[in-house]
């Protein structure tokens, strides 16, 4: 062993930071024996950064040796994962802790302003040529999912994307989204007469907490008809607290061997991207969208058809798809910020940034509404559309790095020790913060109803939100599909009864028809539009479930349950009067732990007491005239 120490000191003659080593971090000096050459390249760095406290309780050779080795593969995964590594962001650190300590307001002088963007109506002609626009755009896409959250904020122990959607098909998430990929893929070629050997990319950013399991959802069921191929999995590694304004590093209480760590925010998603060479493959593949969305908002496909085509349209670099805000609503608002020097950017600011901003700029009454009734700050709900080649070039300057921020609390009012550890954070909607003023960056407004039902709260939590706020649980989640599908269908002509109003797990909520679709059957509303005919109807306590892209209903009268199940190439023609005992709504406790988790966060479970159902196997022309 001393032959071995003798050799690795003889390679650490220039690691005298401030002293001998041997007199500075002792500890750490006795191990040096263990080390291999590029460990001790990562204590050299850890020492020039001011992080001798690491080693201060590290006992010497012979014990614990391998946990010791363990710490320097944790400091290469954090050093190797983070743009500029470990020393970039500690440097990073302290600038944004000693601005946090000072109090700086990251917008002094910037003034405040409504942004360029397109605010659509559903079903005009406007929004349907914007669509159709869209889906010919879709072929030269990619779809990036940013899915690295744990479903326990919602009381539920699995992956948010293996949640239901919603329950009469039972659906999750992550076979939605991959169902409405393929779907747009199949009318995308279809739409420009191209080769149906289109495959768009999708990408799931993962964590430590989801890689596993979402890689074992896919695989389980075949990847919901997508090509294995056509997947990438890009997971998202951790980065290190910080114990002071100094930016110490924070040791894992639990474990002296290790450095604390939490997640840096969904931003990560562009260095990922960046550092995986996928951006351009796809460029070189001649793609030109690469399209961002979270894990569990079940109205988003509905969206961004329209969305894509104004981003081709208006040919934005950025386009954030927005929704009606209030003013003073707990949601940010899409801002350009214009600087005394005269930069520019156009970004999301923080519904409790925004309204002080416009108060000390010229706005003595702040965010208020507008003659519309909502501000005319649209609000942001974190669904980008990126130009692919711009994207390419912005993130070859930055490393696919996004402007951090920090957000410690502080134990009292001198700002000089924390109540807990803090961390660098970064959202993935602040990569326009770094643009310069020539980039088109913009946004698509749609009616909530259509394109926002994020499901994110507890039952508990959702119960306590103010009367005439959003839930945002899985209980308003599933009623959002069944309202965006209803509101859907009677624009296109069906008779749709009323919803009634129902509490369930303290929420009251508007209980439209639970009328569900795949992706193929009903992907704008110019094809749901052309598959109604004659009068139609659906009562309030009806069910309609579509299976099948060719499925038209024709003078059909449903007070009941419908179930239709057909092949590609079964046409099937559906009216007349179906009526049945239904599937009823039963109400669950949510605090009954012998319903499963996905039923009791939502308060309700579907007794399907009767319905009409009808499978096509084989193709051929068919009607159902009950």
């Amino acid at each position: 062993m001393a032959s071995a120490l003798g050799s690795t000191a003889d390679k650490l003659s220039d690691l005298h930071i401030n002293g001998d080593l041997a007199s500075s971090v002792p500890n750490l000096h006795k191990n040096l024996g263990l080390l291999s050459p590029d460990q001790i390249e990562l204590a050299k760095m850890l020492v020039e950064m001011g992080q001798r406290h690491l080693f201060e309780s590290w006992p010497g050779p012979g014990v614990d040796d391998d946990e010791k080795k363990s710490f320097f593969d944790q400091v290469a995964r954090l050093n190797s994962s983070y743009p500029g590594g470990l020393a970039s962001y500690v440097k990073t650190a302290r600038e944004l802790l000693a601005d946090s300590k000072a109090g700086k307001n990251p917008f002094d002088g910037f003034t405040p302003s409504v942004p360029t963007g397109e605010v659509l109506t559903f079903g005009d002609d406007i929004f349907i040529n914007f669509e159709e626009a869209g889906v010919r755009e879709a072929k030269k896409a990619a779809f990036v999912l940013v899915a690295g959250g744990l479903g326990e904020r919602l009381g539920y122990n699995g992956i948010k994307v293996a949640l239901p959607s919603e329950t009469t098909t039972a659906t999750c998430f992550l076979q939605l989204y991959i169902e409405s990929i393929l779907a747009l893929q199949e009318a995308s070629c279809r739409l420009t007469q191209g080769e149906c050997g289109t495959q768009i990319p999708f990408v799931i950013m993962t964590s430590d907490d989801t890689h596993a399991r979402t890689l074992k959802l896919l695989e389980s069921n075949g990847y919901f008809g997508m090509k294995p191929e056509q997947v990438k999995l890009l997971k998202q590694e951790k980065v290190a607290c910080l114990d002071d304004n100094d930016a110490r590093l924070a040791v894992d209480p639990h474990n002296k061997y290790r450095i604390q760590t939490k997640p840096h925010g969904h931003g990560d998603v562009h260095s990922l991207l960046y550092s995986s060479g996928l951006l351009n493959v796809w460029h070189n593949a001649g793609l030109r969208w690469v399209l961002f969305f979270q894990d569990t908002n079940g109205l988003l496909f509905k969206a961004i058809p329209a969305a894509l085509g104004v981003s081709s349209t208006r040919k934005f670099h950025v386009n954030s798809l927005a929704v009606p805000r209030k003013a003073k609503e707990a949601i940010g608002g899409i801002t350009k910020l214009t600087h005394a020097d005269g930069r520019t950017m156009v970004i999301n600011v923080e519904y409790n940034q925004l309204d002080p901003l416009l108060r000390a700029t010229g706005y003595p009454d702040g965010d208020v509404n507008c003659e519309t009734g909502y501000s005319p700050f649209p609000g942001n709900i974190n669904q980008l559309i990126l130009d692919l080649g711009p994207y390419i070039e912005e993130l070859t300057k930055t490393c696919g790095a996004i402007k951090e921020f920090v957000n410690p609390k502080y134990k009292d009012a001198s700002k000089t020790s924390f109540k807990s550890s803090t961390r660098l954070e970064c959202m993935m909607q602040d990569y326009p913060r770094t643009l310069p003023p020539s980039a088109r960056v913009g946004f698509t407004v749609m009616d909530t109803w259509l394109g926002y039902a994020p499901v994110k709260n507890n039952p508990e939590n959702a119960a306590k939100v103010p009367k005439g706020n959003p839930y945002h649980s899985a209980t308003s989640g599933e009623m959002a599909i069944y309202q965006a599908n209803s509101l859907i269908l009677r624009k296109a002509g069906v008779q749709i009864d009323d919803p009634v109003k129902q509490v369930f797990n303290g929420q009251e909520v508007e209980v439209w028809p639970r009328i569900a679709w795949k992706p193929e059957w009903g992907l704008i509303f110019s094809v749901v539009k052309s598959k109604v005919n004659g009068s139609c109807s659906i009562s309030q306590r009806s069910s309609m479930i579509i299976k099948g892209r060719n499925v038209l209903l024709k003078d059909l009268s449903l007070d009941g349950t419908l179930v239709i199940n057909s092949v590609e190439d079964a046409e099937v023609t559906v009216g007349g009067s179906v009526q049945n005992k239904s599937w009823i709504l039963e109400n669950v406790d949510y605090k009954d732990t012998s319903v499963p988790e996905e039923i009791r966060t939502r308060g309700f479970k579907v007794n399907k007491i009767e319905q009409l159902e009808k499978n096509y196997s084989k193709a051929g022309k068919f009607c159902l005239e009950p």
